[in-house]
C-alpha cells in the first residue's frame, strides 16, 4: 500500500465559479478545475451567491456563508464531491424556494 505524505497543506488563493465549473487557485500556482455538478448547492446557487466565498484560516477551505457550504482543498484535491445525502440536499433546496 502505498501512502501519500504532502509536504505542506494545500492552501487556496483565490476561487472562481462559472456555470458549470469551481476553479481554485493554489497557493503554489497550482489550478484545480472541477464540474459544479460535484457541490449541489454551488450549482444551485446565483453567480452573486458564488462570488460571495471567503477562505478559512491560511486557505485550507472554502466557505461560502449563504450556502452553507464548506470546501476542504485537500478533500477537493483528493477528488471527493459533496458528501452531503439527497434528501439533506432537496430539504435545502426547498428552504430556499419558501425564501
Amino acid at each position: 500500500m502505498i501512502t501519500l505524505v504532502l509536504e505542506a497543506e494545500p492552501q487556496a488563493a483565490t476561487v472562481t465559479t462559472t456555470e458549470t465549473q469551481l476553479i481554485v487557485d493554489l497557493a503554489d500556482e497550482r489550478r484545480l478545475v472541477v464540474p459544479l455538478t460535484w457541490y449541489p448547492r454551488l450549482l444551485h446557487a446565483s453567480p452573486t451567491e458564488r462570488a460571495n466565498w471567503q477562505l478559512l484560516g491560511d486557505g485550507y477551505a472554502i466557505e461560502w456563508r449563504d450556502l452553507d457550504e464548506h470546501i476542504g482543498i485537500e478533500g477537493l484535491l483528493a477528488g471527493h464531491k459533496s458528501g452531503e445525502s439527497q434528501q439533506s440536499f432537496e430539504r435545502w433546496l426547498s428552504s430556499r424556494k419558501l425564501s
